[in-house]
């Protein structure tokens, strides 16, 4: 559906009044807000809206194609990360989120939270800053991510849990029952930014970009997904603290503080690879028994540019 309107002013001091929306019909949000009145409220703001309904990764892909100005995506993490990774590193594009998922892991750390048409009205008098990817170079091909990419404990859970099959509490509860139960601690010493580090036995090794990942996991809160870097969280398996202390830094956002937490800014990781299984976002990359190698991760530092909130741009 498209909305036809008069030429629009300049908004948010720019000439940027082209506007795409994106919506992500199954997301857990997605009741809050139709496409219809999305596409109003960015009109009363003075865009030029076009709404594109996207049931698959094709449908993305074409809607995506030559757009131009502002693209506001409207679903959880998966939907943002899928049409961000299409934007990443072209010109004449920005990024609007309208947060619609249950983590909202991307949005929260850029402070964009609230009902949709909420988000839309916050957009006015905000800017577009810098959002940094990291780049995966491993023995299973290249990837992209927005939130992390890593190994240990929760890869291993995400793995048995399989995200492919849908979501399901019982699903996940059996995965992290079975995951855990046969987990064993890798030592890895890794490279960061060349340097060789001390192997450590890591009960999980992530590299973060945003400050959580998968349901709310908030492993970095100080990342800062604009900064030109990374973040390598490491819990060393050898002094690590008991189940409950570390469910209570998640809940005090304090989880880096831990003694057995090691936090590392680096723009260039390497991490051993013996046929471990990773995590890219929420996607798995299956564990390959005898497999070797290294893992490389870099930052792609201002791959996007994102809308952030007025208050939000530092």
């Amino acid at each position: 559906m498209t909305l036809d309107s008069p030429p629009a002013p300049p908004v948010n001091g720019t000439d940027v009044t082209d506007a795409t929306v994106i919506y992500n019909s199954k997301a857990g949000g997605s009741t809050r807000a139709s496409p219809d009145l999305l596409v109003e409220a960015l009109y009363r703001q003075g865009y030029r809206p076009v709404y594109r309904a996207t049931d698959d990764e094709a449908d993305l892909q074409a809607a995506l194609q030559n757009v131009r100005g502002t693209i506001f995506v409207a679903g959880g993490d998966g939907t943002v990360r899928a049409a961000a990774l299409h934007l990443a590193g072209r010109a004449g594009v920005r990024l609007g989120i309208i947060p619609l998922g249950t983590a909202n892991n991307i949005g929260r750390t850029l402070g964009i939270e609230g009902e949709p048409l909420d988000v839309l009205a916050n957009y006015v008098g905000g800017k577009a800053i810098p959002l940094d990817l990291g780049r995966v170079t491993a023995p299973w091909g290249e990837d992209l991510f927005l939130e992390a990419c890593g190994c240990g404990a929760f890869a291993e859970v995400l793995a048995e849990y399989d995200p492919e099959g849908g979501k399901s509490p019982l699903r996940a509860l059996a995965a992290l029952t079975t995951a855990l139960g046969n987990f064993t601690p890798l030592g890895l010493a890794l490279k960061l930014d060349g340097q060789p580090q001390p192997e450590m036995a890591c009960m999980l090794a992530e590299v973060m970009n945003t400050r959580a990942t998968g349901p709310r996991l908030k492993l970095a809160p100080s990342a800062d997904p604009g900064d030109g870097a990374l973040n390598v969280i490491r819990v060393d398996a050898g002094g690590r603290e008991g189940l409950l202390a570390y469910v209570a830094a998640l809940a005090r956002d304090n989880f880096e503080e831990l003694a057995s937490v090691q936090n590392d800014p680096a723009r260039r990781i390497e991490i051993p690879y013996v046929g471990q299984a990773f995590h890219v976002d929420g996607e798995v990359r299956p564990a390959r028994p005898g497999g070797s190698g290294t893992v490389r991760i870099e930052v792609w530092a201002g791959a996007l540019s994102v809308l952030v909130p007025k208050g939000q741009e530092g």
